[in-house]
């Protein structure tokens, strides 16, 4: 019989000690109940608990509550399984687990392999590879989803998770208003109210897993003035007056003369960032929000738009980056004044992506700099010649933003003359760009190459704003991202046998090969809008495509075969992993037969055949809804299928 025995005693802890009873009775059924105990004294059995508590080295943490260490020393009885701060005692639970066979591939209980067998000695300490590891609120989903999702992040080494906008309210209603998909799901609308009230269940899921809370993002440059993020008019962006209230225009920034809301949005909207006043809005409204919301990082970014900075003649005194720095300050020594210690996190992302010329962070304890680089490319990394152009000075609304990782990384290298403290990165793998990789295989490369690049460029992990549903046709991409920055040692080749050999079985490389075989044919580049047949023309007509396209479609019916043949087994993950497959040759057969049209120039015929494969998958939605976000992926080939070319005749296939 087992027992485990708690030396220390905090809510993080009492969690991973039912964890881990929980998977060891899992392991073995017949062991018999296992006792969980507070015993700070015990010297056998299992012992959780803070590695300074068991008189363990902890000095290579540069910081005990943000950096992880592992530290596992087990027999077949029991032993030591400890980390420097709470979290890092689950993660080691995890890890223990891990050794002894267990794997967790998807969320929810279908996603998880958890073997018969006895326990086996564990030896280990380890200090994960980056500082910061998670994930960033995009997408559309359920809540309970989102429990299952957070519930997994720890299980692969996630270590962060960030709640954008103060309420996620519009997160849940994408999911429960079903967009995209109301013909066959009605819509189930939710409440503001009721988006605040699960946000702080989900913060308190967190909470009991140590998980690290980032919160908000944008929302500073148009809450304090009384600009809602929910009003807004894009269809008459001529007239603003109904959405701004008295008084608050002079803080607008000024874009050709004019202080106005852009484009009708209110999160796209920059400010006059040399009135003092309008600063001092923000600033003020952000420490009140800090106060009354704790949070372990508060992210606080500009709009949501490019080139729209304010143009009058004090704002061109300083660059973007300089005024935000500025407001930063001051936004220190007010939270200071009032005796509040919350991280901040200001980004590099848009305008200011270039670094701060003159201005530089008083005070960067509190700081952290977030890289951003939404304009990159996802079918390369760097190339083997990593010697970084020399970046453009900022033009004020003129700027022409970077277009590949090398070009963004040379821009961001203006901030490491004003910055020295920490860094992460926030990515966009998991939102649109993982649907034009049909196989998924591609992007789990890309993503194992990212995060060696970054750690390579002193920028210590970070997060994804991407669906928290990104586990189709598999969650192998999302796999090798988490465990990558976990372990920057380890390759896409061991982590392919580690996760298909356990989602399909002993015949896994087959089933590898057809998903990597598939994403070629589709093509992610071509997908991704960047081969041109004709340069003068649309990137999607592409009559030379359509012969890959074919070969698509004999692949699929390889999948099918192949899916067949595996269709039930022992392994409820294995027989989920395939029946996720089995719902994807479906979407891909749909999404071919759209492609065919629209490489070939029938743009008429591709939209129609676009908007049935929304209608037609939407039916299959409801089975794979866990894995696969039906919004997403309708999203992200919507501007594909829109696009004109300038054609008079399509081809005839």
């Amino acid at each position: 019989m087992y027992q485990i025995n708690k030396i220390t005693s905090n809510r993080v802890i009492d969690f991973a000690a039912e964890e881990l009873a929980k998977y060891l009775r899992m392991m073995m059924p017949y062991c018999g109940d296992i006792d969980v105990v507070y015993a700070p004294s015990a010297t056998d059995g299992f012992r959780l608990g803070l590695m300074q508590d068991l008189g363990l080295d902890v000095s290579d943490a540069d910081d005990t509550e943000l950096d992880d260490i592992l530290y596992i020393n087990t027999d077949e009885e029991g032993g030591i399984i400890a980390g420097d701060n709470g979290r890092s005692v689950l993660l080691a639970v995890y890890e223990y687990l891990r050794q002894n066979g267990c794997r967790w591939l998807m969320p929810g209980i279908d996603g998880e392999y958890i073997p018969r067998r006895d326990i086996t000695p564990v030896s280990y300490r380890f200090k994960p590879s980056c500082r910061y590891r998670g994930q960033a609120t995009e997408g559309v989903i359920s809540y309970e989803m989102s429990k299952d999702v957070l519930d997994f992040m720890p299980k692969l080494g996630l270590n962060l998770f960030m709640n954008e906008g103060r309420n996620p309210v519009g997160w849940y209603n994408g999911y429960y208003n079903h967009v995209y998909n109301e013909e066959n799901r009605p819509p189930e609308p939710i409440s503001e109210e009721q988006g605040l009230q699960w946000k702080r269940s989900f913060e308190s899921e967190m909470k009991k897993r140590g998980i690290q809370f980032h919160d908000v993002g944008h929302c500073w440059t148009y809450d304090p003035f009384g600009l809602l993020f929910g009003e807004f008019d894009k269809s008459n962006t001529a007239d603003d007056s109904h959405l701004v209230p008295p008084g608050q225009r002079q803080y607008l920034a000024m874009v050709n003369g004019k202080r106005r809301i852009y484009q009708g949005l209110p999160v796209n909207t920059n400010i006059c960032m040399s009135n003092p006043e309008a600063r001092e809005k923000i600033v003020r409204y952000a420490a009140d929000y800090a106060a009354k919301n704790p949070s372990d990082y508060l992210h606080i970014w500009l709009s949501d738009s490019k080139n729209q900075q304010c143009e009058c003649e004090a704002c061109q005194k300083k660059t973007p980056s300089d005024w935000y720095v500025v407001m930063m300050n001051e936004l220190d020594e007010l939270l200071t004044k009032e005796g509040l210690d919350n991280r901040i996190v200001f980004i590099a992302y848009l305008d200011t992506t270039w670094g701060a010329e003159v201005e530089t962070i008083k005070n960067p304890s509190r700081f952290t700099l977030l890289f951003a680089p939404i304009t990159r490319s996802y079918t390369e990394t760097l190339p083997k010649e990593r010697t970084y152009p020399t970046s453009p000075k900022y033009d004020r609304n003129k700027m022409v933003l970077p277009k590949n990782l090398e070009e963004n990384l040379a821009c961001f290298q203006s901030w490491r003359e004003s910055w020295k403290g920490g860094t992460l990165f926030f990515e966009y793998h998991f939102w649109r760009h993982q649907c034009f990789d049909l196989g998924g295989i591609e992007l789990a490369k890309r993503l194992n190459e990212d995060v060696r690049v970054y750690l390579e460029n002193g920028i210590n992990g970070g997060m994804q704003d991407g669906s928290q549903r990104s586990f189709f046709p598999t969650g192998f991409a999302f796999y090798v991202y988490s465990r990558t920055l976990f372990d920057v040692s380890l390759t896409v080749e061991e982590l392919a046998e580690e996760y298909f050999s356990v989602a399909f079985g002993e015949d896994w490389r087959s089933f590898y090969d057809y998903l990597e075989r598939l994403g070629a044919a589709f093509s992610m580049k071509y997908l991704e809008g960047e081969i041109y047949f004709d340069p003068e023309n649309s990137p999607y007509y592409n009559p030379d495509h359509l012969a890959s396209l074919a070969r698509a479609k004999d692949i699929l019916e390889e999948g099918r075969a192949l899916i067949s043949s595996h269709y039930n087994s022992a392994q409820r993950v294995q027989t989920a992993s395939v029946r996720i497959l089995e719902k994807h040759v479906i979407y891909s057969e749909l999404l071919l037969d759209a492609l065919m049209s629209k490489a070939a120039g029938d743009d008429d015929a591709a939209l129609e055949k676009y908007k049935s494969l929304i209608k037609r998958f939407g039916r299959e939605e409801v089975f794979v809804d866990r894995f696969y976000d039906h919004r997403n992926f309708s999203y992200a080939y919507e501007k594909l299928f829109k696009t004109r070319a300038k054609v008079t005749e399509p081809i005839t296939q």
